[in-house]
């Protein structure tokens, strides 16, 4: 597949490399423009583009950029991407720490409903629950025993299915997390979000998150942080995440 990735970033970046290696054709952009992004594409074999040229003509679009900019692409950037085209969201909203505040979102509004309202398209939330290094080193072959898992969610059934199987591409067991308005189950915070879990546990993990919690303890981030030192590893921010709602 032709697949557009906006952002060249841990996440961005990391996704555009899995993807080349499961046989991909990636165009790579950022805000920096063509010239911005070519050292980096020409690094790990992609095409380097401005966001206009991410999205056309291709099959699925990758947004993994800060919330902030995503509120900033141009009003009429997907205006002719045919619906068939799968938009995928991979943010998470961090105000405070890396974020400004957001007034809908703080009030309650799902994170990646928020973004379908910025771009007036909807997406699909994936790549978003787990860490940098957990999608960069962890990935398994299909069907390997202990294989990590990675929440999809939204509403359109054939959009999540084509992004559910790059998930899979990528070295993850894709665990369906439902539907967008759903996606706050595998917001930051949650019992599923960067916590390494296999399918099994994931789909436990979503289950059992309750609305409206997680906001007090990704707002606590920094302290516990601050408690781990300046280089964690990790396995100490897994063991964090998990302590901020064990299963067991």
């Amino acid at each position: 597949m032709k697949i557009g990735i906006i952002g060249a970033g841990n996440i961005g970046g990391t996704i555009a490399r899995k993807l080349i290696a499961a046989g991909h054709e990636i165009r790579v952009a950022n805000s920096g423009g063509v010239n911005g992004v070519r050292a980096f594409a020409e690094e790990i074999g992609a095409e380097p583009v401005d966001i206009r040229g991410a999205v056309d003509g291709v099959d699925v679009i990758v947004l993994s950029i800060p919330l902030p900019a995503l509120s900033a692409l141009p009003s009429d950037l997907f205006t002719s991407v045919p619906d068939s085209v799968p938009v995928v969201d991979t943010s998470n909203y961090y105000p405070g720490l890396r974020d400004p505040h957001i007034d809908e979102i703080d009030q309650g509004m799902t994170e990646s409903v928020w973004v379908t309202k910025q771009i007036g398209r909807p997406v699909v939330k994936a790549f978003n629950n787990v860490l940098a290094y957990t999608l960069a080193e962890l990935g398994l072959p299909e069907g390997t025993e202990g294989r990590l898992a990675a929440a999809v969610a939204g509403d359109d059934p054939g959009a999540k299915e084509t992004v559910m199987s790059l998930v899979n591409q990528a070295g993850f067991d894709p665990v369906d997390g439902g539907s967008l308005d759903e996606s706050w189950r595998q917001q930051p915070s949650t019992p599923c979000y960067c916590c390494d879990y296999d399918a099994e546990t994931m789909r436990r993990a979503l289950a059992v998150a309750v609305k409206g919690q997680a906001a007090v303890k990704r707002d606590e981030l920094p302290q516990h942080f601050e408690r781990l030192g300046p280089n964690p590893s990790h396995g100490d921010v897994v063991a964090m995440n998990r302590s901020f709602n064990p299963l067991d």
